[in-house]
């Protein structure tokens, strides 16, 4: 069990596009986003684990004696046991947590134990642990904050209890983990996914652990080698949404599609496209609205930008949640400032970002910029 006090991060993850056809088994593209989950694990000596959440105002301390009573033994089903109900029903008793917890608040508190108890089980004892997590993600916008969570929880459990190297063991400043390792600690992170989400597609995790662009299709997932650098202006338009509801809709829709087209005798398509540009994104946003996924919001973003010459699009499940801009090189600043005022001024918030950023990572304290420092307390 390693001694020193480790700082991990991980990115979360927009989709570029494909966000509702990967559901019919076509292709979606999903990159990493450059807002990051960081989180600091603090070895303690006092018999305690901790879990500090300042984001959503949640700190909880288990007695670390009391979890090592706790009869684990479906644990040991494997490298990467697969949570089942009844198991985390027995976990959510530990926690504390109501029988009926559903809140990300209460399932992210879960997903910790879940791994702790899973990870840290070949310790000779249990290991006193003091652990806070903060993002720069803001939760339940579709931005991947709950798998960065985890891939973050993973990343640091495994490399305290040396089931994985330490990247920074040369004493650098940012490290990644080696391949083997990266596929551990995704593993791991998908289990916390699942305790949270119950049947993810392990793209949001994927992503998280290596960055840059996945591709996704039919439960296959490879890398993109050659992202280009693309900055972005991320909207989130604060209107909730269900993702589940959405789907359904869309699914709907197609088959009133299917069934006109064979009435008729219709075919075609809508064709590829190649690229990834300005026209592009208006004609994927277009495409989406008429499969009922847009809204309101979504489209005051788009003729908000779009006054100002940029091109936007909905991301994730759509109806509410986040939009993209994309902003091509050379782009005036006074331009990217008055489309970030505007749609300040309708009540969104929005960061200018990049895509294509580095997957999950060990840092040095120095190594961070001084608010993520402060709010982690270093």
């Amino acid at each position: 069990m390693l001694s020193e006090v480790l700082l991990v991060s991980a990115p979360g993850k927009v989709i570029l596009h494909g966000e509702h056809a990967v559901v019919h088994g076509k292709v979606a593209l999903a990159v990493a986003l450059n807002l990051r989950t960081f989180l600091v694990l603090r070895p303690q000596s006092n018999g305690k684990v901790s879990l500090n959440l300042p984001n959503v105002g949640i700190k909880q301390v288990w007695d670390v004696a009391t979890l090592q009573l706790l009869d684990t033994g479906f644990l040991e089903q494997g490298d990467v046991p697969a949570p089942t109900l009844e198991q985390l029903e027995k976990l959510k008793k530990v926690a504390g947590l109501p029988r009926d917890c559903v809140g990300n608040e209460g399932l992210s508190l879960l997903a910790f134990l879940y791994l702790y108890l899973a990870i840290c089980r070949k310790q000779r004892t249990l290991p006193s642990l003091d652990i806070m997590v903060w993002s720069e993600l803001p939760p339940g916008a579709g931005l991947g904050s709950s798998a960065a969570y985890s891939v973050c929880v993973a990343a640091a459990l495994l490399t305290a209890c040396e089931e994985v190297t330490n990247p920074l063991k040369d004493r650098g400043s940012i490290g990644s983990w080696p391949e083997e390792d990266l596929k551990s600690i995704n593993k791991w992170a998908y289990e916390g996914e699942r305790v949270i989400h119950g049947n993810p597609s392990g793209v949001d995790n994927s992503v998280s652990t290596w960055g840059g662009a996945l591709r996704y299709q039919q439960g296959k997932m490879s890398s993109l080698k050659r992202l280009p650098a693309l900055q972005i202006l991320l909207t989130n338009t604060k209107v909730p949404r269900s993702t589940k509801a959405l789907v359904a809709g869309v699914r709907s829709r197609l088959i009133k599609v299917l069934l006109v087209l064979c009435v008729s005798g219709g075919g075609g398509g809508t064709g590829k496209s190649q690229g990834w540009g300005g026209e592009l994104m208006d004609m994927n946003q277009h495409h989406l609205n008429a499969l009922g996924v847009g809204h309101a919001s979504l489209d005051q973003l788009c003729q908000v930008t779009a006054a100002h010459g940029l091109h936007s699009k909905l991301t994730g499940a759509g109806g509410g949640g986040c939009g993209i801009t994309l902003l091509k090189p050379g782009l005036e600043r006074a331009k990217v400032e008055a489309a970030k005022q505007a749609l300040t001024g309708c009540g969104f918030d929005c960061w200018e970002t990049s895509i294509g950023a580095p997957g999950v990572s060990m840092h040095s304290a120095t190594s961070i910029e001084d608010p993520v420092r402060q709010a982690l307390g270093l």
